[in-house]
């Protein structure tokens, strides 16, 4: 496909090997991550947990319902606070988790959703990532992490996906939570910020954007007619997401010095599953794939070659069950050494060179 930059070319041309994959990983960390998304939230943090509430679902013989107080103390003093549901299932643990945090839309609360992830053995977690700053162009600023740190630069999927990271901190204290076995996923925008969240946090060992478009798993240099590009951003009055640096981009997307397969890349070698529709043309389908075979030879490199996946299903822009089903299946062979009967890595959209710009 020849998708630039290379992954596995440094800078100054030299060719990365295995052993120097962790050097390459930061060059495209550095490249990629202040400029697109204006930085992370400081990481310098101590993360407490509360249990606030707990109880017994009627609807789900032997499941337990834990609420608890995430506590996120800086090292100025100053703390946030947020809320991590749990559905905990029967049995000896502990469990996978699965963690959305798409609590601002509920769609994940749906009754299917929850008894399969429960069904297979797993924890089902939830929070609302809009706690850490509000999606709205207008006061985004008056709140969550802005109002404690005022001058900060960074973006608001950079905000959210610093929330997935402070969850999966709190998941890692739980003794029902498997901590080398935690998947993340979300949906849209939701989805650039899990793919973000993934790429940048070790501790997350499972990524799933599900039709994360641009921003998120869609390429800027290959698009299919009708994709998402930076300019829509600002006709949707959405650049707020973003850094500052990226905005000097409108109209000119294949100019960036870098793109979206470096997040696919920077998540090797834990494991990444990429869920898209074929009529959701807006979140670039192709693109997101194409991103998927580049990152690939990373994981090739490493010599994990199974550990990155993609599925593109009939329909449009939604999350629905069989998305969340198809990352269970992922799970299932991956964190449950189940046998799955699904090919997650097969060969789609045969004419992708004609879409490079």
């Amino acid at each position: 496909m020849n998708i630039k930059p290379d992954l596995l070319q440094f800078l100054d041309g030299r060719p990365v090997t295995a052993d120097t994959w962790a050097a390459r990983r930061a060059e495209l960390e550095a490249q990629i991550l202040p400029h697109e998304y204006g930085g992370l939230p400081p990481s310098n943090v101590q993360t407490t947990i509360i249990r606030r509430a707990q109880s017994q679902v009627r609807h789900l013989p032997d499941v337990t319902y834990r609420v608890f107080e995430i506590r996120v103390c800086f090292s100025t003093g100053s703390e946030f606070h947020f809320t991590l549901s749990l559905w905990i299932p029967p049995g000896e643990g502990p469990f996978p988790v699965l963690l959305d945090g798409d609590g601002c839309w509920r769609t994940f609360n749906e009754s299917t959703v929850i008894r399969e992830i429960l069904a297979r053995g797993n924890i089902a977690a939830s929070f609302d990532r809009t706690e850490a700053a509000a999606d709205n162009p207008d006061h985004y600023r008056e709140t969550g992490l802005y109002r404690l740190l005022p001058s900060a630069s960074f973006g608001v999927l950079a905000a959210w996906a610093w929330m997935f990271h402070r969850a999966v901190d709190a998941l890692r204290l739980m003794a029902e939570v498997r901590p080398d076995a935690i998947a993340i996923t979300g949906h849209s925008r939701g989805g650039k910020t899990a793919l973000l969240a993934g790429a940048t946090y070790p501790a997350i060992a499972m990524t799933n954007p599900n039709c994360s478009g641009i921003g998120g798993s869609g390429l800027h240099r290959l698009k299919n007619k009708g994709s998402e590009c930076i300019g829509s951003f600002f006709q949707y009055r959405t650049i707020f997401w973003f850094g500052k640096p990226i905005q000097e981009f409108r109209d000119r997307d294949a100019a960036l010095p870098y793109d979206q397969h470096y997040l696919h890349a920077m998540t090797a070698p834990r494991f990444l599953l990429v869920t898209e529709a074929y009529e959701d043309v807006g979140a670039n389908p192709p693109g997101s794939y194409a991103a998927c075979l580049e990152a690939r030879r990373v994981y090739q490199l490493l010599g994990c070659p199974d550990r990155i996946g993609w599925s593109v299903r009939e329909g449009g822009h939604a999350h629905r069950p069989e998305d969340y089903e198809t990352l269970l299946d992922f799970m299932d062979r991956h964190f449950h050494g189940r046998d799955v009967h699904r090919n997650f890595q097969r060969s789609l959209f045969p004419e992708l060179e004609h879409l490079l710009i």
